[in-house]
């Protein structure tokens, strides 16, 4: 069963230091290499001081986690991460992002908020962006970070020559982009267009209609919603009321569900049941399924990029995802290779048993392979694993032998030593002592043909063996002549 992991609280993937820029966490990178499961990931951005870490802590199923705050500082730096079993999907696991406030003042390094805003986009399989009161044009201007995201993130690395290069720009980045979720908190307006009530959908969609013209204005008013319509084909709003009045505003966490508005209680549910049934699991190309280990390649590559200097390649992430995912996988499946072939062969071993053995455990160990590997298209790493497999395999085989050869001597040392005991004494030395001789011999012959697991050295012709071992006994050329003479 694929491992999952329920963090008690939640911890920083990527640290925003003004001083050294974007940093990984090591820990949330150990906490996410032990995720085998799918990762549905839910990344929240939005203004500072806007509410996000309450709506994160709510799909936690918590009080507190994410730090909220009561103040004008924005609290959350850089990006926190929360990882739960998914609560609808138990083959699955919900990683929640946390990210630091846009536009906080405290920064004020817009470049800085455009990165933010790039690696939710790039690491989530639902984007939920959170703002105040309506979807103003303030709101949407706000939200310019969509228009720049073109210039933050490549989707392919070198031309290639392919289909995808006759595509539009935006049909390549909706193919990686994850689902998104507009939330408005203390949202007072009434639902209505033109004296007709709308759905929360219909008032994005109106708030996201174009203006006609193509004078400066009508491009920088359409430009953000032209983006997030191109980029982000399937979207959805809620809408909160106000959850409490006044000053508990700053209490928020401190209060019961009891003295909250029932109307923001409903319009959360709704919006938790929807990110809990619709949330996908984050995809790759192809439809491949990222797992907690995958997730973590994901954000160490985009972060090392960004402080490289360049330009995230989503397409480069994945290769460069693939071959770690892949040494893995030949790691893993050589281990297994091992463990088995360990458990199972017993030295020294019939040649036919070892094959049969060594053939069962490298298809298992392929098994295991395909099972982690990923893009292993030109099967590069499975050429790897087979190389290793048979390596070890030789190494076994010689193994057999030695202790095989080392069985035999030790089984032919011990079937002889009475008839080495009695060359000594001179036994065989007497009238018929030649008779005596063979007799034993045979014995001998008949006792070692008859005890199993000597493996692959066994003797085949032993009575000449049995005559070379007693040659160095001593007295062995007198007691050849006088068994001549006793004949």
């Amino acid at each position: 069963m694929a491992s999952a992991v329920s963090m008690p609280a939640p911890v920083c993937l990527i640290e925003n230091i003004p001083s050294k820029g974007l940093l990984v966490n090591q820990t949330a990178l150990q906490i996410l290499s032990g995720i085998t499961q799918p990762v549905v990931v839910v990344a929240i951005v939005g203004m500072y001081r806007t509410g996000k870490s309450y709506l994160m802590n709510k799909l936690a199923g918590k009080k507190n986690g994410f730090a909220l705050g009561s103040t004008i500082q924005s609290h959350t730096k850089g990006i926190w991460m929360w990882c739960l079993p998914h609560p609808r999907n138990p083959n699955q696991t919900l990683v929640l992002l946390d990210t630091e406030g846009l536009g906080d003042v405290e920064k004020g390094d817009e470049k800085n908020d455009c990165w933010i805003f790039a690696l939710a986009v790039l690491l989530s399989s639902t984007l939920v962006y959170n703002s105040m009161n309506t979807m103003s044009q303030d709101a949407l201007s706000k939200l310019h970070f969509v228009s720049e995201l073109t210039k933050l993130i490549k989707v392919k690395g070198d031309s290639n020559g392919n289909e995808e290069e006759e595509e539009g720009e935006d049909t390549q980045f909706v193919r990686y982009f994850p689902n998104f979720i507009w939330t408005v908190r203390d949202f007072s307006l009434l639902l209505k267009r033109d004296g007709k009530n709308i759905t929360e959908d219909g008032y994005l969609e109106f708030a996201l209609e174009l203006k006609k013209g193509l004078n400066k204005d009508a491009f920088n008013y359409n430009l953000p919603r032209q983006c997030i319509r191109n980029f982000f084909p399937s979207r959805k709003c809620f809408t909160f009321v106000a959850p409490v009045s006044g000053g508990d505003i700053v209490r928020l966490e401190e209060l019961p569900e009891a003295a909250l508005d029932l109307v923001f209680l409903q319009q959360s549910q709704a919006f938790y049941n929807y990110v809990f049934e619709k949330s996908e699991v984050k995809k790759l190309k192809g439809g491949q399924q990222v797992t907690g280990r995958m997730f973590a390649s994901l954000a160490k590559t985009y972060v090392e990029t960004i402080n490289s200097g360049l330009v995230p390649c989503l397409e480069n992430a994945v290769i460069s995802m693939a071959t770690i995912e892949n040494q893995e996988a030949v790691k893993e499946a050589m281990e297994h290779y091992q463990s088995e072939m360990n458990g199972l062969v017993h030295f020294p071993i019939g040649v036919e048993e070892l094959s049969e053995l060594h053939g069962k455990c490298e298809a298992e160990a392929i098994t295991v392979f395909m099972k982690r590997s990923f893009k292993d298209d030109d099967q590069q790493h499975q050429n790897v694993l087979q190389d290793k497999v048979q390596q070890r395999y030789k190494e076994l085989c010689k193994k057999n032998e030695t202790v095989s050869e080392e069985a035999c001597n030790k089984l032919l040392e011990a079937l002889t030593a009475e008839m080495e005991t009695k060359v000594s004494n001179g036994f065989y030395s007497t009238p018929g002592g030649y008779k005596l001789y063979t007799e034993d011999q045979e014995k001998v012959v008949r006792e070692y043909q008859g005890r199993p697991d000597k493996g692959v050295k066994v003797r085949k012709d032993l009575p000449c063996e049995i005559k070379a071992y007693l040659s160095n006994m001593r007295r062995m050329c007198d007691v050849g002549n006088k068994m001549c003479e006793a004949y």
